[in-house]
Order: C-alpha cells, then structure tokens, then sequence
C-alpha cells in the first residue's frame, strides 16, 4: 500500500510541482487519506492521496478482491483567491474515503453529492467526475493491478446536479463548453438550464 502511494505522489509532484500544504483526515474504518494542495499561478489544486491505495470493489460482490479493480485520486482545480477554498480539504477527503466507507466505484461521469456545500458560501455540493488522464497521467502498476487515475472533479450547483440527472454528464458538459462557463470559478452560477 505504501509503495503504490510513494509512486501517486511522486505522479502528483511531476504533473503539478511540490505541493505548498498537506492535511490528512481519517475516518473509522478507513486508511487514513491526505489532501495536497499545489500552487499554479492563479489557480489551486486539491489531490487527494490515498484512495488509490485498495483497489474500488463492486458492492454487489460478496468479496473483494485485494489487487483487482480500478483505482483513482481525486483533483479539485479553482481559481485562487475568489473564496476561502481550503475549506474544501475535508469534503475532498470524505469523497475519497467513499469507496471505502460506501463500496462505491467512482468512475467518469458519476456525480457525487456531499449535502453541503465544499466550501463555506459555495454554490456547490456535489461534483461531476470528469475523464482522466488530461492533467495527470494515468500511473501504471505491475500487472495485474489496474493504473491509478487521476479524475478531475467539476463542482456543479443544485440546478446543475439536477439536470444532469435527467439528461447525462455529456449534455452537462456540452453545455458548459457551449456557454464558455470557467468551471474554476469558486464562485460562478449555474449554466443557463432549459
């Protein structure tokens, strides 16, 4: 376990520089799970690190198997200094604790709901899960362990949860690109909804 995060962190560190900040949270039950949080010019980026060390199980399976199955991080990007976005270290932690605590599979296109919003004053409570491998690299693992990926996560406002329920993550997206909507704005509204 601690080898594959030796490796994750080493993957953060080449993709987006040394991290400035690191907390760790731990839950019952749960391996305990780090947010870093790296400096690009005027943006900030949240990973976590710890979620990719067991691998996701499928909840309906009666056992898990210890070194099968995808594997994932998590990376918030925001604008800095727009909100007091640090806030967001434990809501990012609980999310990635998810698979562990809930069985979940989080996958690309899954939407995730915390019930509050990331940060105090956000507009958002819940995340879509965007495509890896744009940002950070998938990490490789010796067979027959499946790669660590790295997914974006991309805050959306009540409305938008709600109409991605109905109409998908593509036609989400396909909007938010059609607007030009800066999806780093800690502070934006919700894209014009039909």
């Amino acid at each position: 376990m601690g080898e594959i995060l030796d490796l994750v962190e080493t993957r953060l560190r080449t993709a987006l520089g040394e991290p400035d900040a690191r907390a760790d949270v731990t839950f019952l039950g749960t391996d305990r799970i780090e947010v870093l949080r790296f400096i690009d010019g005027d943006v900030v980026r949240y990973a976590t690190l710890g979620m990719s060390a067991q691998p996701m199980a499928d909840p309906t399976s009666p056992l898990a198997d210890p070194v099968k199955g995808p594997r994932a991080e998590l990376v918030l990007s925001v604008r800095l200094g727009l909100a007091d976005t640090d806030q967001v270290l434990r809501p990012l932690a609980v999310l990635a604790a998810s698979p562990q605590v809930e069985g979940l599979i989080v996958a690309p296109g899954a939407s995730l709901d915390l019930g509050q919003p990331l940060w105090t004053g956000a507009p958002f409570s819940s995340v879509l899960v965007a495509e890896p491998g744009g940002l950070v690299e998938d990490l490789e693992l010796d067979a027959p362990m499946d790669p660590v990926c790295f997914l974006p996560l991309l805050p959306m406002t009540h409305n938008e949860a709600a109409w991605k329920r109905v109409r998908g993550a593509q036609e989400l997206q396909e909007r938010w690109l059609a607007q030009g909507t800066d999806l780093r704005d800690p502070l934006r509204a919700s894209v014009p909804l039909d």
